[in-house]
């Protein structure tokens, strides 16, 4: 014999059904339990700041006097510095990013090239490189930007982003602006969705920010030198 529909079927809910207290201390539990994770990334990416700001280093008059250089390169010569190094990278990107990672990583030739892959795994994104004009084959887009001796080119492989990707471009350091520009005017060319911009360092004073078009930008560090 079949079972009755009556049996069959579950019972549906009465307007005097409650849902049971557990589960508001649940709900609850869960968002102490976010906030309590975001307060200690947030406590983690502050010390790591400091940790790599104590390991730049500067010199005076170079690449010609008058100019104090600051030097990220140590930041890639002890293990333990560069894995935080990553990490405070990462805890950036997702502090501004939240649930929304970018799909594209893009690394600024060359130095953005030091930590831009490594960057890309950890996000499980994918890694694409500008470059100088002619240093990449086959078909490329390109972009113009001004340096102080003249104008330069930057280009991307047509394909490397897909419509509608969400991508981060990252560079070591922001100082004019203009070649970060150059390689967010690519990633539209592709039809990327340009989130944001990530430095290491930013040379405030020189206003660099202005030339990204009021696109998010995030630096790890700054100096006024």
């Amino acid at each position: 014999m079949s079972a009755s529909a009556d049996s069959a079927q579950p019972l549906a809910p009465t307007s005097n059904d409650q849902v049971p207290p557990s589960a508001d201390i649940t709900a609850s539990d869960a968002s102490r339990g976010q906030s309590a994770s975001a307060s200690a990334s947030a406590s983690e990416l502050a010390s790591t700041k400091i940790t790599l700001q104590g390991a730049l280093k500067s010199f005076q008059d170079f690449p010609i006097p008058g100019i104090n250089f600051i030097d990220i390169l140590p930041l890639f010569q002890d293990p333990a510095i560069h894995n935080s190094l990553l990490r405070a990278l990462e805890l950036q990107v997702l502090e501004f990013a939240g649930s929304s990672k970018p799909d594209v990583v893009v690394g600024l030739d060359a130095r953005g090239f030091l930590f831009g892959p490594s960057l890309a795994l950890r996000l499980d994104a994918s890694f694409v490189p500008v470059r100088k004009k002619g240093k990449m084959p086959g078909p490329c887009v390109t972009a113009a930007y001004e340096k102080e001796y003249g104008t330069d080119f930057f280009q991307m492989q047509e394909g490397a982003i897909k419509p509608g990707q969400k991508v981060l471009v990252v560079d070591d350091i922001i100082a004019t602006g203009g070649s970060a520009a150059a390689a967010g005017s690519l990633v539209k060319q592709l039809g990327g969705e340009l989130v944001g911009y990530l430095f290491i360092l930013e040379i405030a004073f020189l206003k660099g920010r202005e030339k990204l078009g009021g696109v998010p930008t995030i630096t790890l560090l700054e100096t006024d030198e």
